[in-house]
Order: structure tokens, then C-alpha cells, then sequence
């Protein structure tokens, strides 16, 4: 038997904004003025948005020497 899970079970990590992309923060701040409003469905779009966004699928590129 599995034990009980505790805390919200539907919790999932947010994507974060990378540092220096400003589209990843203006997305961010998007979500987060959506959040404060109760714009749920904003949240998850711009979440969404985020997690697709071209830098986030690309594979990490391993210098040469």
C-alpha cells in the first residue's frame, strides 16, 4: 500500500525564465501580473509558453578542443 502524498498533489514546477532572455521575463512577469489577477488560464499559457520556448529544447553544446 502506498502512503498518502501530502501537500497539494497537483503541484508541478513552474518553468523559470532564463537570465538574460527577455522574452523568458516578460513571460515571467506575464504570469505573475496573471497570477495576482486570478487568471488562471494566463498562468498556464504563459507556463506553457515558457517551457517551449526555443532555448529550453535545445541540448546543451559541449566545447570542442
Amino acid at each position: 500500500m502506498r502512503a498518502a502524498i501530502e501537500g497539494p498533489s497537483a503541484a508541478v514546477l513552474e518553468p523559470v525564465a532564463v537570465e538574460g532572455c527577455d522574452v523568458c521575463v516578460a513571460l515571467a512577469g506575464q504570469r505573475e501580473d496573471a497570477r495576482r489577477s486570478g487568471g488562471e488560464p494566463t498562468v498556464e499559457e504563459c507556463n506553457t509558453e515558457l517551457r517551449s520556448h526555443p532555448h529550453h529544447a535545445r541540448p546543451a553544446r559541449r566545447r570542442t578542443p
